[in-house]
């Protein structure tokens, strides 16, 4: 579930429901231990039938939820960011230093990659391939530039305020200012907004919301290929994710090592 589904979700459950399903957040989550999914799919159905006003089927859910996960104790807890692409470099995290991200994707043929770095070590990075069902329509290139800011503003259960996001796209750039101004049912040409099975709404819908009540964040443009760290990394975990839709290879390791030297030429640089 993803992190904006769930804090909608919670809006709708009272004080103590509301306080339950916070601290049981962590199994909602991707995890590959059978008891936490469990746990988890209780958590979620709970979500769920708030949706549909049914408080009483919500309390039983969570109670369930919380007896399995007594049972099942504190010694696993799930994993998600490695499950959903999603990592970090330790070490930048106590780094004081303005929040900084940048955002990229990257598409040939019928393959393409998004990725983002943030100036504090966090990192992600997606493939995805196309079939005829496919939402994203002629504006392919565009719509992965914003999908990639979606995939980063998500990593956050509330994106940190004041965070600047660079992006070398300026049609995207200008996507997203225009959404800030409260345009946010501006999209881009060719772009479907039939229902979707895996969220609640299609991803630019979700992100033109998201942005429309964030004026704190700044979106902000980088000449691409530059020599711009924070760029330059966004754009090899793009490239990394693109060419993983077709061959076989451990990213991660991949994935961790470029990130940690570029944030140490970004904080090289900044510190100078």
């Amino acid at each position: 579930m993803r992190p904006d589904e769930f804090l909608c979700a919670l809006d709708l459950l009272p004080t103590p429901l509301h306080d339950r399903a916070v601290a049981l957040r962590g199994y909602a989550r991707v995890t590959r231990c059978e008891d936490c999914q469990q746990i988890g799919d209780a958590v979620r159905l709970a979500l769920t039938a708030a949706r549909y006003d049914e408080i009483a089927s919500a309390r039983q859910l969570l109670d369930t939820a919380d007896q399995q996960a007594a049972r099942h104790g504190s010694t696993c807890r799930p994993q998600p960011d490695n499950e959903h692409g999603r990592g970090r470099v330790g070490r930048w995290a106590t780094v004081p230093a303005a929040l900084v991200a940048a955002t990229d994707a990257s598409w040939k043929g019928r393959a393409g990659g998004i990725g983002y770095v943030v100036s504090d070590g966090h990192y992600g990075l997606r493939g995805r391939g196309t079939d005829r069902m496919d939402p994203t329509g002629v504006s392919r290139v565009l719509i992965n530039e914003l999908r990639a800011v979606d995939f980063l503003l998500s990593a956050y259960d509330e994106a940190p305020a004041g965070m600047t996001v660079l992006l070398d796209s300026l049609s995207a750039l200008r996507y997203l200012h225009r959404w800030q101004a409260g345009k946010a049912d501006v999209m881009p040409v060719g772009y479907s907004l039939r229902p979707r099975r895996s969220a609640a709404q299609p991803t630019l819908v979700r992100l033109a919301e998201v942005v429309s009540r964030r004026p704190d964040l700044s979106f902000a443009h980088v000449k691409g290929h530059s020599g711009h760290a924070l760029n330059e990394a966004a754009d090899g975990l793009s490239h990394m994710a693109r060419r993983r839709v077709g061959e076989s290879f451990d990213v991660r390791p991949r994935a961790h090592a470029l990130v940690d030297a570029f944030l140490r030429d970004w904080h090289t640089t900044v510190a100078g």
